[in-house]
């Protein structure tokens, strides 16, 4: 099926001026590098302390965390002591989660290794390869902590990098084409999910993220 396909049933499920307002804003290159060190630390944490809770207990103490960790300020949290920590893991103005307060400053000595190579980490997500997302989600799950799964695609997706979800409705369309049989979690699975967008970018000229919220629209009846 081509992506037309897909496309045409989203429309007629939402309505093309609906399907067009869902889909997600993508930064340029430039708007990436901008962003500063501190706000990628802030949503790669919001992120881990979303996953497995509710979402909305953490925006509501997200003015406390940002005061319990230094602004986000990498280089301070990547020296937070083990005591610091412990006291963190007290703190009722914040999610008291001991594993999560600990990700927090492996994610900050993360982001610091790669500004040695990168300048800063927006460089490091900017200059990523553009057809190589899955590459991407990989080295976020292997030298960060807790970023594996759709954490690291929620990650990437708030802060602007293009990148496709695997939500179940988008694995749905995935295994009615024929890509996968299930959600994709072998590196075999995921090559053969980033070859399928790949195809679909070049046919469409969309970026994953369009592609992938108009893959999720088009799974059902119409509303």
């Amino acid at each position: 099926m081509t992506f037309k396909q897909i496309y045409t049933r989203a429309v007629n499920r939402k309505g093309g001026q609906e399907l067009a307002a869902s889909l997600p804003k993508v930064k340029s290159r430039q708007a990436l590098i901008r962003a500063t060190d501190d706000s990628y630390l802030s949503e790669m944490t919001k992120c881990v302390f979303r996953s497995g809770f509710v979402w909305k207990i953490v925006e509501n103490k997200w003015s406390n965390f940002e005061t319990a960790f230094a602004g986000f300020n990498p280089k301070a949290i990547a020296n937070f002591s083990d005591e610091r920590l412990e006291s963190l893991a007290q703190d009722t103005s914040i999610i008291r989660n001991m594993t999560k307060i600990l990700a927090t400053r492996e994610n900050a000595k993360f982001i610091l290794d790669a500004n040695s190579e990168h300048k800063t980490f927006g460089r490091f997500l900017a200059d990523w390869p553009e057809d190589d997302i899955v590459g991407l989600l990989l080295y976020l799950k292997k030298h960060g902590s807790r970023l594996g799964g759709h954490t690291g695609q929620y990650f990437l997706r708030f802060v602007g990098k293009d990148t496709f979800m695997f939500s179940k409705d988008v694995v749905t369309v995935l295994v009615a084409e024929g890509v996968v049989d299930k959600e994709p979690t072998s590196q075999r699975a995921l090559r053969a999910t980033q070859e399928a967008f790949n195809h679909w970018r070049e046919e469409t000229g969309l970026p994953y993220s369009h592609l992938s919220r108009i893959m999720a629209a088009s799974v059902g009846p119409p509303i």
